[in-house]
C-alpha cells in the first residue's frame, strides 16, 4: 500500500491510500466529477484504504468512479455491490466494471446475481488451448489472408460474445501465433530510397483502402465504437413524450441494444444490403444485444415466397443469426387497432380522392400542400368509412386512410401521408382476411415500437421520414424508437435497382438474378465470393452519414486478399497444349507430393502423377523467342512446378489445317544437367489410372457487365463480351478429393452452427405457415464452398449447376468422376487487377 506524502494535496493523499501510485492518484484527481465520486467511495469504504486492495483493484475503483460520472444515475446500494465484486476479484478488468455500471443502471433492485455475473463476465475462463482453437477456426472460416489483416482479426474476435471477456493480450498473442503458423514469420518491408518523414501519412491509391501503419490492436477501434455508430444513444436514451414508455421499454429489453433488419420481400438482396445487415446485426452483436429479421410484408402484390427464403439464406450466409424472425403482418391486428385510435384522436381521416387529386393536394406540382376536402370530416364518419374499407366495400384506390399531420410544415413527409389503402390481392400469410393493408410510413415506426427496437438504423434517404416516424408514435401514445440514418453503399460499374435488374433478367440479357455478373448477394455467392470477404469489405469502409461510392476493383481486391492466404492451390491449365517427354518410357510414373498451400501446411498435400505425357498452358509456349521471354520456346529450358527436373525443347508438331502448334516434344534434364531454368510453368499430367487430368466442361470468366462507371441499366451500355466461356480446361487429379473434403467440412460446420443457433435463439423460428422460411443447415452449404486457386491462373469455385455425383455420396466413398458429371467452374476473381476489363 502506498503511503501519503506529507504536505501533499489531501485529495491525492486520500487516493494514494487505496494503493494508487503518485502519478495515478494525480491523474484520478484531474476530473472534478469523477474525483468527487472517487472521494465519496473511499470515504464511505474506509476499509479499502487499509491495504485491502492491490494496485490493479485500486485502478478498477478509479475506473468505476469514471463510469459512474458518465452514467444516468446509480443507486448507492448498486455502487457498493460493484465495489464488493472488485474487492472479491470477481471483476478483473475495466471492461467488466463498465459493463457492471451499465447493467445496474438499466435494472431495478434487487440485483439478480446470476444474471449480473453472466452480463459482466464474472467467472469467465478460457484455456490457452481453447483460445487458440477459437482463433484458428475464425481465421479459417473467414478466409483471412496475410498479416495486413492482423488488427482487423483481433478487433473482430474481441467483439465476439465468447471472447468478450478474454484478456486482450491473450487474444493478441493467440492471433499472432496463428498468423505465424498460417502465413509465416511477419516481415518488415523497408521502403526504398528516401526515408519518409516521421509524421508523414501514407496516401492510398485510387479506389483502394489505406492500410494501417500498425498492427497493434490497442491503436485500432471497432467500427461499432467510433464515428456514426459510436455516437449513437444508449438504450433508453432517446426522448419520449411520456416517460413511462421509456421505463416499459427498458424493462422489456433489460437495457440492451435491440435492432432489426427489415427488408421488403419483393426482390433479392444486393451488395448494398450487406451493409445494412452488417450494421444492424453487427451493432447488436457488438453490444451483446439482439437483432430481429423482420419481413416488411405489407404489399402482397409484389411479394413472393422465393424472396422470403432467399433473404433468410443471405443473412445466415453472411454469418448472422436472427434472434427472432417476424413479419409486419404479425401485427396487422395491432396496427388496425392503432389506426382506429389515431382516428379517434382526430389524427387520421378516410379520403375518397383519386390518386391524381391526392398528389395535387400534397403539392406534387406546386410544392405546397392544400387540405383534402375530406380532412375535417367527423371522427365518427371516418370510423364508419374505415370499417367499410376493412369489410371490402371499396375497390382499390376508391378509399384511403390518411394521417392528419401538419400541412404548414416544410417537410413533405408531414403532408397527410397515406396510412392504409385497399388492395384486392390475397396475402401470403393472412390470405383473404384483410382487404386493407398498412403502408410503410404507418407500419414501420409502430412495429419498431411494438418490438421495442432501441436503435432503428436505416439509410439517409429516410432522413425526412424521421419526423413523421416520431409524430405517429407520439400521436398514438406509444414508445418512440430513435431512427438514425447512415450512408448507403453503392458500387460503381453496376446497378442495384430491383426494377432495372428485373428488366435485364426478363429481357434475357443476364441469366437470372443469380447471374455472377450481377452484384445481388445470390449472384456473388454463386460466383464463389466468400461471405467473410463481403463483411470484411463492408467493415473496412466504415459507417458514416456519407454515401460510399466504391469502385468494383476495391471490392475485388478485398476478395483477392481473403482468398490469397487460405484457398488451396491446384495445378491448372486453361487452354491445354500437349507435351511429350521423349526420353521417358510410355509407362513411366512418378508420384509427386505437393503442398496445397506453401504457407498453410494445415491444408495438407496433394499427390499427383508425373508421366511421359502432360499438358501446359498454350500461352507458355511460343515459337518466336525474345530476351524477356523465359517460358518454353525453341532452345529454352523451363522448370515444372513441383516436378523433379526441368525440360528442354526438342521439337513441335502443327496442325496442317490451321498451322497451330498441337504438340511439343521435350527432353527431361537429369540430375547432372547444366541448364538452370529461369522460369517455372504449371502442368497437368495425363494418367488415366489416377484420373488425371480432371477435365472441366466449362470455365466461366466474368467481366464487367456495363461499359460505364455509373450505368443507368440501359441495354446499349452492356458489354458485348462480359461472359467468356472456356471449354476443356484441365486440373490436377487432387481436385475431386479437395472438393469432397470442402463439402464435408462445410456441411459439418453448417450443422454445428445451426444447432448452436437453435440452442441460443430458441424463439428465432416463427410458427410454421404456408410461406414461413425455416433455419436449416442446408442454407449455408452450396457447391460454391469448393474454392481453389488455379496456380498462376485465377481463383475458382464450382457453379451451382455443376454435376459432381461424388459430392452427394456418403463420406466413406472415395471421389471420382462419374458418368453424367458435368464440371462448371466460375472465376471468382483474377490473381491481380486486370489492366483492361475488371474481372
Amino acid at each position: 500500500m502506498s503511503k501519503p506524502v506529507p504536505g501533499a494535496d489531501p485529495l491525492i493523499s486520500l487516493f494514494r491510500s487505496i494503493g494508487l501510485s503518485q502519478a495515478k492518484a494525480q491523474e484520478a484527481a484531474k476530473s472534478p466529477k469523477s474525483a468527487a465520486i472517487l472521494k465519496d467511495i473511499v470515504e464511505s469504504h474506509i476499509v479499502i484504504a487499509n491495504g485491502e486492495l492491490d494496485e490493479k483493484q485500486a485502478g478498477l475503483i478509479v475506473a468505476l468512479a469514471g463510469a459512474l460520472a458518465k452514467s444516468d444515475g446509480v443507486d448507492p446500494t448498486e455502487r457498493d455491490y460493484i465495489i464488493t465484486k472488485i474487492k472479491g476479484s470477481q471483476l478483473k478488468s475495466v471492461d467488466q466494471v463498465t459493463a457492471a455500471v451499465k447493467y445496474v443502471e438499466s435494472r431495478k433492485l434487487p440485483i439478480d446475481e446470476n444474471e449480473f455475473d453472466k452480463e459482466c463476465g464474472v467467472g469467465f475462463s478460457i484455456t490457452p488451448v481453447e483460445l487458440y482453437d477459437r482463433v484458428t477456426r475464425y481465421i479459417t472460416s473467414n478466409a483471412v489472408t496475410g498479416w495486413a489483416n492482423l488488427g482487423a482479426v483481433i478487433g473482430a474476435l474481441k467483439t465476439t460474445p465468447e471472447l468478450r471477456w478474454a484478456s486482450p493480450l491473450d487474444v493478441k498473442n493467440a492471433v499472432e501465433r496463428s498468423f505465424t503458423e498460417s502465413f509465416g514469420a511477419k516481415e518488415t518491408v523497408k521502403p526504398k530510397g528516401k526515408e519518409p518523414k516521421k509524421d508523414a501519412k501514407p496516401t492510398p491509391a485510387k479506389g483502394k483502402p489505406a492500410e494501417s501503419t500498425t498492427d497493434d490492436a490497442s491503436t485500432r477501434r471497432s467500427v461499432f465504437e467510433e464515428g456514426f455508430l459510436g455516437s449513437l444513444h444508449k438504450p433508453g436514451g432517446n426522448p419520449q413524450a411520456n416517460p413511462r414508455h421509456r421505463e416499459a421499454h427498458l424493462a422489456a429489453t433489460g437495457g440492451n441494444v435491440w435492432t432489426r433488419f427489415p427488408p421488403e420481400p419483393n426482390g433479392y438482396l444486393h451488395i448494398g444490403h450487406s451493409k445494412a445487415i452488417f450494421v444492424n446485426f453487427g451493432y447488436a452483436a457488438y453490444h451483446n444485444g439482439k437483432c430481429y429479421l423482420r419481413y416488411d410484408d405489407t404489399n402482397p402484390e409484389k411479394e413472393e415466397a422465393k424472396y422470403f427464403e432467399s433473404i433468410l439464406e443471405m443473412v445466415r450466409w453472411l454469418g448472422f443469426e436472427p434472434w427472432k424472425i417476424t413479419y409486419s403482418s404479425d401485427y396487422f391486428s395491432e396496427l388496425y387497432d392503432l389506426a382506429i385510435e389515431l382516428i379517434k384522436r382526430d389524427k387520421a381521416y378516410v379520403c375518397h380522392c383519386s390518386q391524381e387529386e391526392i398528389k395535387a393536394d400534397r403539392g406534387e406540382k406546386r410544392g405546397q400542400p392544400r387540405p383534402c376536402v375530406h380532412r375535417n370530416r367527423p371522427i365518427s364518419e371516418s370510423l364508419t368509412e374505415f370499417e367499410a374499407m376493412k369489410d371490402g366495400k371499396y375497390r382499390p384506390k376508391e378509399a384511403n386512410l390518411r394521417m392528419k399531420q401538419d400541412l404548414e410544415d416544410g417537410n413533405p413527409q408531414m403532408w397527410d401521408l397515406t396510412a392504409y389503402r385497399v388492395l384486392d390481392t390475397p396475402h401470403h400469410r393472412t390470405h383473404d382476411k384483410w382487404k386493407i393493408y398498412p403502408t410503410y410510413d404507418f407500419t414501420h415506426c409502430l412495429v419498431d415500437s411494438i418490438e421495442n427496437i432501441s436503435h432503428s438504423l436505416c439509410t439517409t434517404e429516410f432522413i425526412a421520414s424521421r419526423q413523421s416516424y416520431e409524430w405517429l408514435c407520439d400521436a398514438v401514445d406509444v414508445f418512440r424508437p430513435r431512427q438514425s440514418e447512415y450512408g448507403r453503399l453503392n458500387l460503381e460499374g453496376t446497378i442495384m435497382s430491383k426494377r432495372k435488374i428485373h428488366a435485364l433478367v426478363s429481357g434475357g440479357h443476364v441469366n437470372g438474378w443469380d447471374d455472377p455478373r450481377l452484384y445481388t448477394l445470390i449472384a456473388l455467392r454463386r460466383r464463389g465470393v466468400p461471405p467473410g470477404a463481403i463483411i470484411s469489405f463492408v467493415s473496412t469502409l466504415g459507417v458514416s452519414t456519407a454515401a460510399s461510392n466504391i469502385e468494383i476493383s476495391r471490392f475485388e481486391q478485398t476478395v483477392r486478399q481473403y482468398l490469397e492466404g487460405t484457398a488451396p492451390r491446384l495445378l491448372m491449365v486453361m487452354r491445354p497444349l500437349k507435351v511429350t517427354i521423349q526420353n521417358l518410357p510410355e509407362d513411366y510414373l512418378l508420384v509427386v507430393e505437393k503442398p496445397l498451400h506453401p504457407k498453410v501446411p494445415e491444408l495438407g498435400t496433394s499427390s499427383i502423377p508425373f508421366t511421359r505425357h502432360f499438358y501446359i498452358e498454350a500461352d507458355d509456349f511460343r515459337l518466336e523467342d525474345s530476351k524477356d521471354y523465359f517460358r518454353l520456346a525453341p532452345g529454352k529450358t523451363v522448370g515444372l512446378f513441383g516436378a523433379p527436373y526441368p525440360v528442354t525443347y526438342v521439337s513441335h508438331t502443327t496442325d496442317p489445317a490451321t498451322n497451330e502448334v498441337v504438340e511439343v516434344v521435350v527432353k527431361l534434364e537429369n540430375e547432372g544437367a547444366t541448364k538452370k531454368p529461369k522460369a517455372f510453368i504449371q502442368w497437368v499430367a495425363e494418367h488415366a489410372p489416377s484420373g488425371s487430368p480432371v477435365r472441366v466442361d466449362e470455365t466461366r470468366i466474368f467481366h464487367r457487365l456495363f461499359k460505364s462507371d455509373r450505368p443507368s441499366g440501359d441495354v446499349a451500355d452492356l458489354q458485348s463480351d462480359s461472359l467468356e466461356v472456356v471449354k476443356g480446361a484441365l486440373i490436377e487429379t487432387g481436385f475431386l478429393s479437395l472438393a469432397k473434403r470442402s463439402m464435408i467440412s462445410a456441411r459439418r460446420e453448417a450443422k454445428a452452427r445451426t444447432e448452436q443457433a437453435a440452442k441460443e435463439n430458441a424463439t428465432a423460428q416463427t410458427a410454421p405457415g404456408d410461406d414461413t422460411p425455416h433455419v436449416t443447415s442446408e442454407q449455408l452449404v452450396g457447391k460454391e464452398c469448393v474454392r481453389f486457386q488455379g496456380l498462376r491462373v485465377a481463383y475458382f469455385a464450382l457453379d451451382r449447376d455443376a454435376r459432381v455425383a461424388s459430392l452427394d455420396e456418403p463420406d466413406t466413398v472415395g471421389p471420382a468422376r462419374k458418368q453424367g458429371d458435368y464440371f462448371i467452374l466460375n472465376r471468382i476473381v483474377s490473381l491481380k487487377e486486370d489492366s483492361g476489363k475488371a474481372a
